[in-house]
This record gives structure tokens, sequence and C-alpha cells, in this order.
């Protein structure tokens, strides 16, 4: 029997959703897996709604677009409303707690970490909340290997940013193993 995962990552531009989503799905290609990244955001630069989809299967993939996500990354409320409601039983939501206060009614498996405000505290650059919040999904979902991910990072940042992103990385992926123990 096939295994997919649907991955849903959601925020505001601006936030970095869209790379992150590209780095997962280069990730799972090298962890020797099938996968479809699609993205779309509103017409403002920055502060606009913004989603990546990535879909992860040993199978070929027929459909490329997300229909009930196992794991949703919501990085501002906006986006939690937004999705939160096509979030299956047994999914999993990641939220950013420095944007995301209230969250509605859920039976998914619901993780909360202020990745924003760790990125600004711990490293001195907010940019990296969406590196620290793939590390943490990528820890607790086990979609792709750690090795895969760090390997897919590096070939996907700007050339100098390298040890900042490698540090979120990490921080993201302890920081979900704490949480989910």
């Amino acid at each position: 029997m096939s295994q997919t995962s649907e991955i849903l990552l959601s925020g505001t531009g601006g936030q970095g959703l869209i790379m992150a989503g590209l780095i997962l799905a280069d990730a799972v290609i090298r962890d020797g897996k099938n996968t479809v990244q699609t993205q779309s955001y509103g017409p403002e630069a920055r502060g606009g709604a913004s989603k990546a989809e990535v879909i992860i299967s040993d199978e070929e993939i027929d459909y490329p677009k997300v229909t009930r996500p196992d794991v949703l990354l919501a990085m501002s409320q906006e986006a939690l409303a937004r999705y939160i409601g096509e979030l299956g039983e047994d999914s999993v939501l990641i939220v950013d707690s420095t944007f995301i206060q209230e969250i509605p009614a859920t039976t998914a498996r619901t993780f909360k970490m202020p990745y924003t405000q760790i990125a600004r505290e711990s490293l001195g650059k907010e940019m990296v909340a969406n590196i620290i919040a793939l590390g943490a999904l990528a820890a607790i979902s086990g979609v792709v290997s750690k090795e895969s991910l760090k390997s897919a990072l590096l070939s996907r940042i700007p050339k100098g940013t390298e040890a900042l992103n490698q540090k979120a990385l990490e921080i993201g992926w302890e920081s979900a193993l704490k949480e989910a123990a």
C-alpha cells in the first residue's frame, strides 16, 4: 500500500514559506521518494497570504494539490483560520505561537512553539523562523531524514548564510523533540 503525506505550510508573504516548501521537496527527493511542490501567494510582496504545498509518496503522485493535509504549519492567525478546517482527525498542527494566540478546537495533534521569537532571540534574525519551523516539522512528522533536509537546505540558501541556517534547522529539530517528549 502506498504511503502518502500531504503537507501545507501557510502564513504571510515574507515569512519564507515558499522557500521552506522547496527545501522540504528537495529533501524528499534526496531521500528517494516522489514529491510535488506547489505554491501560491497574494499579490502583495509582503504581508499577503502565502502557502506552499508538498505531497510526498513512495509511488506516483496523480494530483499536485493538497486535499487533506496530514501536517499543517501555520505561521499566522489568518493562515490558521483559513486552513484548520481542512485537517483530518489524525493530522498534525504546528503553529508559531509568536503570532497565533487562539487555536480553534481541533482533533489534530497540536504543537505550539514561538518560532519567530526563537529566531529573533536565539539567532538575532527573524528571517530564519521558517527554517526553525521546517526543522520542527520534519522532526515531528518524520517525512524526511535530517541528513537530506540539511543537504537540501545548504543547496538552496544564499552563500554566506550556511552557519546561520544550519543552526536554525538544528534549533527547530531539537525544540520539536523536546515538545513531543
